[in-house]
């Protein structure tokens, strides 16, 4: 815990005044609550033209030295990690500060005898074992950067990753269940490598008995290389500018985006809003349902809550294995009091029957939380009732793999919440509607609905997109003169409410993970029976948004249900089965401007059952609006 905790109402309100009146020395304050190698000479410098941003500049540190070492002498026997298998018959492991530190430098030392050194990149793709937090954080102890691949991506997916980020090293596990099902992790990784020339060494978990495949030379067993190495790592001195990760998010164009986040800014984000929106007492135990795989496992299930010195649960299975009160379970069992999970998950459980949630004791609950996406109120309102019994504040998170941490949420028993409002700005968070032509909306006593734009920088922000400055500069810097836009829709309420309204570009959230439109119409364009194809997003009663592909084929090719299945197998292989499309429907043509841009608003229209397509006059195709719509799904 931190010694700036906001406590009340008006302490929020002085923190946030203070915040934007003179945020340098706000920050500073913040940051003073770590341990640092040298203090940072400046606090700030930032050019939005550029686009450049820099904190605590001249400042250096160790995240790891915040994570871990600071924890030892006082909190050393304390519970760090409490992990849970996907399989309820087998134990649960439970980590202190001290073993995690021990096993850190361990495989830190590992690390740097496979020829890991600062300013590497390397690729982590595991299951959520603990042995994925002890990677990423054995890399931030040597300076090493990782990079983090949601094990459930494609072996493609994998590859553009690692090439981009010229990774030497993975880390992977050669088994996983996810549910009932086995999952080949070290098959796929090994398909992935095929295309990875930078690739030296790959270090193996051995997650299941199975027999693996190694390829020698390469290929070497976690537990042989964590015998070979002592737990006795210094860390490495960090400048707070130095990258600590990449993350790769999904973006309009084909092509994902390394988003580059830092050692001292992250560090002091991440941390200062898990603290302060959780509220969370010593013996607390919290838990995120996220993988680490997304930013929101980064931020708050490794950094947030260990920089906090709280217990944080790892769950490796799914909510509806062996059976759908498989959450309840472990709240009841672990006395979770914290809980923070997704919108589609929460979906997904109120259609189940309260015989599931029931038969659970979750009375240790104190705070539940939602991420992801903006949660509906039919799904807020079933959280709040069955699962929090009335008695815990829902804190309603919006933030983004570039924002690094939360950026608008409810303090949990601070400020108030509303349902499918995620409230007010955090402070050090300066938010602004902006309207069609690109003016900020300034009032701030009446309803405001535009595009949401961050106006000055806050600590945690990704700093580049990873070998691409110029992409960056385009994608977040390029629509509103000296700010950051979101590319989020948003609506303020009369009392500075904020509420989450959706993308406004070709992002689709689905399942609360940003899938680009492009990467995905890709794949599909790949099959040899596909002209072109054009992909939206559409409501979706459990995943929020599911996707809805329309796709043109060659003359000479029939529309089938096989078809069907082969495309959606080409989109599985390249990108992962989250981006698989829920609708395919076979069209003769797409509605394109006179430029040959694919007109994808109406697409979302049809998709969603919507028949008001306004003006299509000036479409290059107006005829084959009706047709589409009349066959649709």
């Amino acid at each position: 815990m931190l010694d700036v905790r906001i406590n009340s109402f008006s302490e929020y309100k002085k923190a946030y005044r203070e915040s934007v009146e003179n945020p340098e020395a706000f920050w500073d304050n913040i940051a003073e609550q770590f341990v640092w190698r040298k203090k940072w000479n400046k606090t700030l410098s930032y050019d939005f033209s550029k686009p450049e941003f820099k904190w605590f500049e001249g400042g250096q540190l160790n995240i790891t030295e915040n994570v871990l070492d600071r924890h030892l002498e006082k909190d050393g026997n304390k519970t760090a990690i409490i992990w849970e298998p996907n399989n309820p018959l087998e134990e649960s492991r439970i980590i202190t500060y001290r073993q995690l530190h021990a096993k850190v430098c361990r495989f830190a030392n590992v690390l740097k005898n496979n020829g890991i050194k600062k300013g590497d990149r390397v690729c982590i793709y595991m299951p959520m074992i603990p042995e994925l937090a002890i990677a990423m954080l054995a890399c931030a102890r040597i300076g090493a950067v990782h990079s983090i691949v949601f094990a459930g991506f494609s072996s493609s997916a994998i590859a553009s990753r690692i090439n981009d980020a010229q990774c030497k090293l993975v880390v992977t596990a050669n088994e996983v269940y996810r549910g009932e099902k086995p999952i080949n992790l070290k098959g796929i990784v090994d398909e992935a490598l095929k295309d990875c020339p930078s690739i030296q060494t790959c270090i193996v978990y051995r997650r299941a008995l199975e027999p693996t495949l190694m390829v020698g030379g390469r290929d070497k067993f976690w537990m042989d290389e964590m015998a070979k190495a002592n737990a006795d790592c210094p860390a490495e001195q960090m400048d707070a500018e130095d990258p600590l990760f990449i993350l790769y998010t999904s973006g309009s164009t084909g092509k994902p985006k390394g988003m580059v986040h830092t050692c001292g800014g992250y560090m002091v984000g991440s941390a200062y809003t898990f603290d302060n929106v959780f509220q969370m007492d010593a013996n607390d135990i919290y838990w995120c349902t996220a993988d680490i795989g997304w930013i929101t496992g980064h931020s708050y299930i490794i950094y947030g809550p260990l920089l906090c010195g709280v217990t944080t649960v790892m769950f490796e299975g799914i909510p509806s294995y062996p059976d759908f009160g498989r959450f309840w379970e472990i709240v009841e069992k672990l006395k979770v009091t914290h809980f923070y999970t997704a919108p589609t998950a929460i979906r997904s459980l109120a259609k189940q029957s309260l015989e599931f949630v029931e038969k659970h004791d979750l009375s240790s609950l104190k705070v539940l939380g939602s991420v992801g996406e903006p949660i509906n109120q039919e799904a807020w309102h079933w959280y709040n009732d069955y699962i929090g019994k009335g008695n815990c504040p829902i804190v309603d998170t919006w933030w983004q793999t570039e924002t690094g941490a939360i950026m608008i949420s409810p303090l949990a028993g601070i400020t108030s919440t509303r349902p499918t409002f995620a409230t007010l700005p955090l402070p050090g968070i300066q938010l602004m509607l902006m309207d069609e032509n690109g003016n900020e909306i300034e009032t701030s006593t009446e309803k405001a609905e535009g595009r949401l734009a961050i106006k000055f920088p806050w600590p945690s922000m990704a700093r580049t997109v990873y070998g691409d400055h110029q992409r960056y500069k385009e994608t977040y810097f390029s629509t509103f003169e000296n700010a950051y836009f979101t590319g989020d829709g948003a609506y303020r309420d009369a009392m500075g409410y904020y509420r989450i309204t959706g993308r406004v570009d070709d992002v689709v959230i689905v399942s609360g993970h940003n899938l680009g439109t492009a990467p995905i119409e890709n794949a599909i364009n790949e099959h040899d029976a596909v002209v072109e194809s054009a992909v939206v997003g559409f409501p979706h009663d459990i995943k929020g948004n599911a996707l809805y592909a329309y796709v043109i084929l060659y003359d000479e090719f029939e529309p089938s249900e096989q078809l069907i299945k082969e495309i959606k197998d080409e989109v599985d292989q390249s990108i992962g089965a989250i981006a698989k499309p829920d609708k395919i429907q076979f069209v003769k043509g797409l509605p394109k401007t006179r430029s040959g841009k694919i007109m994808r608003r109406i697409l979302r229209k049809i998709a969603s059952g919507e028949s008001d397509f306004g003006d299509t006059s000036t479409l290059l195709n107006p005829e084959i609006v009706e047709d589409i719509k009349n066959n649709a799904l």
